[in-house]
């Protein structure tokens, strides 16, 4: 398993990311959480990781926080709830929020969640409040454009970035629309449409 990388952030295209440790490049996909915090590229930066094995595919997952891991982690032993809907959840919502959310029972904040209807924000609601701590925190990714493909703007991005998390194109673009995005990142962009969303 691999638990740790500490290395050279090389690109960053949400949801995935490049990183060079020693001469191997790992690509590794982070939620949005993440990449909020990511330095410019260039910069050497240490992610905790979760290898997630299957008989198709091995995706690497990387989150700048312990407690993103651990709730990551904590969510893939939900019934439903995989990878890509757990990324999901954790790009759409800060950690402190989403346990206050299951704590609180507040199955109404977690369905703005794209991914998530009523009967799966139940359950999340049953199966995590008592597994979570205030010092719990998660992170799950969605698979995405490989980094290279870095020549798009700043709105294509978060558009792209947006369907990646399980938005429609057609929603995604009218998230996106509804910002005045001029001069912003696409992680920028990406913050201001998903924080709309949970209002």
């Amino acid at each position: 398993m691999i638990g740790l990388l500490r290395g050279r952030l090389l690109a960053k295209q949400p949801p995935s990311l490049l990183l060079d440790v020693q001469g191997v490049g790992y690509e590794v996909d982070a939620p949005m959480t993440t990449f909020y915090e990511l330095p410019d590229v260039g910069a050497e930066i240490t992610l905790y990781t979760h290898l997630a094995v299957r008989e198709d595919a091995h995706t690497l997952y990387g989150f700048l926080k312990l407690s993103d891991r651990n709730l990551f982690r904590t969510l893939l032993k939900v019934n439903g709830v995989g990878a890509r809907l757990a990324l999901t959840i954790l790009s759409g919502m800060e950690t402190a929020r989403f346990i206050d959310c299951v704590q609180e029972g507040d199955t109404a904040a977690l369905v703005r969640l794209p991914g998530i209807g009523r009967k799966t924000a139940e359950r999340l609601v049953i199966e995590l409040r008592d597994r979570l701590d205030t010092g719990q925190g998660g992170v799950s990714a969605a698979a995405g454009d490989s980094p290279a493909a870095a020549a798009a703007s700043p709105v294509e991005d978060a558009v792209s970035a947006l369907v990646g998390l399980g938005y429609k194109p057609q929603e995604a673009s009218r998230m996106v629309r509804a910002i005045d995005v001029q001069e912003l990142s696409s992680e920028e962009i990406i913050r201001r449409a998903l924080q709309r969303t949970v209002q």
